[in-house]
């Protein structure tokens, strides 16, 4: 009877021990410590400069460190499938362009990753502005001035990116259908790189984020061909967009925070209003309207309808440009 007894209490002591671990876990302040922004790019784009704007918003919010962890690679895939593997306990998010969110399950055979079932959507974060720029001592100073210079000479004038299957390579490859003109295209392994051959002349155009290109717009040393957004961009209020020469042409990129499928819903819920207070700060708008870019608002419901959205217009404009990474 005694070790009954002793045995039953045993039990009733772990079971009582187990409920009030889930308590303190379930009344503990979320963020406790510190927390991992993911970018999927390398440093000096525009992922990564908005993940930094918003990751110092939310450390002063939050009192811990938020610190922004770059794992470039393959498009974007090696970020977001490290992500997709992580903890679900919203200590690790991602902060991921569209291109790799919704256009890399179409260009890659494989990436390691679920667009939808690998995440929660947290929030939209913002909106970037995209242009097609040249060193300045390209003989063209538009988009129809560069038409008429690419189908002169088809095939030789060369267009950096950075790199395969990103944005900007797909918005070049994008113009190239649209124009009907053919370039030849030399993928870097970062936006920085791209822009600051461009700057060197020795490459003589590339679609770059404002954030990659701006200081070097400012200083003349890249001059811009046309915006690749539907509308001017506040920045750049004298340069037209391409869609203003070449009828329907136009994309404005966005940028999100996810998480790993799983995380618990008030976790995402607070990061989704915490968010919400971050871009809605003077300093945050200031600092993104500098790089070029703007806040995007918005839900994790709404986030998560953008991606389902663009998954089916990216299919589309992927199948029709050819383009395919093994």
């Amino acid at each position: 009877m005694l070790r009954i007894f002793l045995s039953s209490l045993k039990i009733s002591l772990m079971t009582c021990a187990l409920a009030m671990s889930s308590l303190a876990i379930a009344d503990e302040k979320f963020p406790s410590r510190q927390v991992t922004l993911v970018v999927p790019q390398a440093a000096g784009g525009a992922n990564d400069a908005i993940a930094r704007v918003v990751a110092q918003k939310l450390s002063e919010q939050w009192g811990q460190s938020v610190i922004v962890e770059n794992r470039p690679g393959a498009g974007g895939n090696v970020g977001t499938a490290y992500v997709a593997k992580t903890k679900n306990d919203g200590y690790t998010l991602l902060v991921n362009a569209d291109s790799a969110q919704v256009i890399n399950p179409f260009l890659y055979a494989k990436t390691g990753f679920d667009s939808i079932k690998d995440f929660e959507p947290v929030a939209p974060l913002a909106k970037a502005g995209y242009v097609l720029v040249a060193n300045p001592s390209l003989p063209a100073n538009n988009v129809s001035e560069l038409i008429s210079l690419a189908k002169s000479k088809p095939g030789t004038l060369s267009i950096a990116s950075a790199g395969n299957g990103t944005l900007n390579h797909l918005i070049g490859e994008m113009l190239q259908k649209a124009t009907d003109i053919q370039l030849l295209h030399i993928p870097y392994k970062a936006a920085a790189a791209a822009a600051t051959d461009v700057v060197g002349g020795q490459v003589p155009l590339s679609v770059q984020s404002m954030p990659s290109s701006i200081a070097f717009i400012r200083a003349g040393k890249l001059k811009v061909l046309g915006v690749v957004n539907e509308k001017r961009l506040a920045a750049l209020p004298d340069s037209p967009t391409i869609g203003e020469t070449v009828a329907g042409f136009g994309a404005t990129p966005w940028y999100g925070m996810f998480a790993p499928a799983g995380t618990p819903k008030n976790i995402l819920l607070q990061i989704q209003n915490d968010v919400a207070k971050a871009l809605d700060a003077k300093e945050v708008q200031d600092r993104l309207a500098t790089l070029g870019c703007e806040p995007f608002k918005g839900t994790g419901e709404q986030l998560a309808q953008i991606v389902k959205n663009d998954l089916v217009r990216w299919a589309k404009i992927v199948k029709d440009s050819g383009a395919k990474i093994d």
